[in-house]
């Protein structure tokens, strides 16, 4: 077992420093961070969780998974390595920015 655990189903009015008060619980935490949207900065009700040891983590398991945080019950489970993503993320898919609907069809004049 690792020491990295992933923490779901979190409020949105949880932070970083309030994660860290409640696996302090367990044990001696490392790190804990709430993932957040890119676009927006608003968390998107998960996070990471090290903590110092092994057997801390599976304490903090033991100790959270089910329980209530803030009117939510926790969903707390050791972290997997993240998936290889497909496709490049959707962007950059070619064109200059043209109108290209509207007729014409051969070549554009400039």
């Amino acid at each position: 077992m690792g020491n990295k655990l992933y923490v779901g189903n979190l409020p949105f009015t949880a932070t970083d420093e309030s994660l860290r008060q409640i696996f302090g619980q367990a044990g001696q935490v490392e790190s804990a961070r709430i993932i957040t949207d890119r676009d927006t900065g608003r968390s998107k009700g998960f996070g990471f969780v090290e903590m110092a040891t092994d057997q801390e983590a599976s304490d903090a398991i033991t100790k959270f998974n089910g329980t209530d945080f803030e009117g939510r019950a926790l969903t707390v489970n050791e972290a997997r390595p993240m998936a290889p993503r497909d496709g490049g993320g959707g962007r950059g898919s070619g064109g200059g920015g043209r109108d290209r609907g509207k007729g014409g069809g051969g070549r554009q004049r400039w």
